[in-house]
């Protein structure tokens, strides 16, 4: 059976500014139906790569397809196949919730049904209600509804769940597996990396305008980013070890112990975000690399040494 074609494939994508490149040619594709997580600290080239793919910001060059079109040349039926949520929106206030989302739905050949996206986010309470009088919350549902009544096949999920409380964040991540089940490919940007975690297929990690890691949410940062730390207190030293065999260490670490657990003994499985961190912070500050040199002689040798070059000086 041949592999259909990416939902969004990018080559070498590049956007300059001047002499800042805010991407620096960056590569990647996303699947049909899948879920995939574009990480990055402020700044690093995330929101200029979906905007460009959005068809909202052209590119400097490389090569873009989103839904087999080149997002810079998009029409309105290719549009209407989108679903964006982006960081804040200027919803007009003085409409009620369900008047808001009928009239966005006119816009679409085959939207979904305004009461069945009011129920999704949970608003069923507030359809009736005036926008400017929801909480940040409720709003940024409203937004997440406006996103998702046209019965996108892709959407971009930008910070989605900023301003939500616990419970609200767990009730989205339902509606976007749903939605995910459903086929609807998605393209999520979250600082909130256990939402990448939870929601994501795969992950591609941007900085300083360049995609500096990409693959499967288990397999980021590679097997040896993922290796379990040990940590415990010897003596009221605090101590750390990492081993691919923690049970093995904790086990040997209690019988040197005389068969008494150690004070503060804890196996850490390193999560997303701590690979995410450590990813970052190597390529915004990369060792120095080693200067190689000439071996410096020590003891009796250097004397020696030291001393004939100073003969030879005093001879000339």
């Amino acid at each position: 059976m041949t592999k259909p074609p990416a939902a969004v494939s990018v080559r070498d994508l590049r956007k300059s500014y001047g002499k800042l490149n805010a991407l620096d040619g960056v590569s990647f594709d996303i699947e049909r139906g899948e879920t995939f997580a574009l990480l990055g600290p402020n700044g690093a080239g995330k929101s200029t790569a979906i905007e460009i793919l959005e068809g909202y910001r052209d590119r400097t060059s490389g090569e873009a397809t989103v839904l087999g079109t080149d997002p810079g040349r998009g029409g309105l039926a290719w549009k209407a196949q989108l679903g964006i949520v982006l960081q804040s929106t200027g919803e007009s206030g003085n409409v009620t919730v369900h008047e808001q989302l009928t009239h966005f739905a006119g816009f679409y050949p085959n939207p979904r049904p305004v009461d069945e996206v009011i129920a999704s986010v949970g608003l069923e309470a507030k359809e009736r209600t005036l926008i400017r009088k929801l909480s940040g919350g409720q709003r940024r549902r409203v937004d997440v509804a406006l996103g998702i009544i046209g019965n996108p096949t892709l959407l971009f999920l930008d910070e989605p769940t900023t301003g939500f409380d616990p419970e609200s964040r767990r009730q989205f991540w339902e509606l976007i597996r749903s939605l995910k089940d459903e086929g609807t490919t998605i393209l999520l940007t979250t600082h909130y990396l256990d939402e990448a975690a939870n929601l994501g297929d795969r992950a591609g990690i941007i900085a300083g305008g360049r995609l500096i890691d990409i693959g499967t949410i288990d397999a980021i940062g590679g097997a040896d980013a993922r290796v379990p730390l040990v940590r415990w207190v010897d003596r009221g030293v605090r101590r750390e070890q990492r081993t691919a065999e923690p049970a093995t260490l904790v086990a040997a670490l209690v019988r040197d112990n005389g068969g008494v657990e150690l004070d503060g003994l804890e196996v850490v499985r390193p999560s997303l975000e701590d690979i995410y961190l450590e990813l970052v912070a190597a390529y915004e500050h990369p060792a120095p690399e080693r200067v190689e040199g000439p071996e410096r002689v020590e003891g009796p040798a250097a004397s020696t040494s030291s001393a004939t070059d100073l003969s030879k000086e005093n001879a000339r």
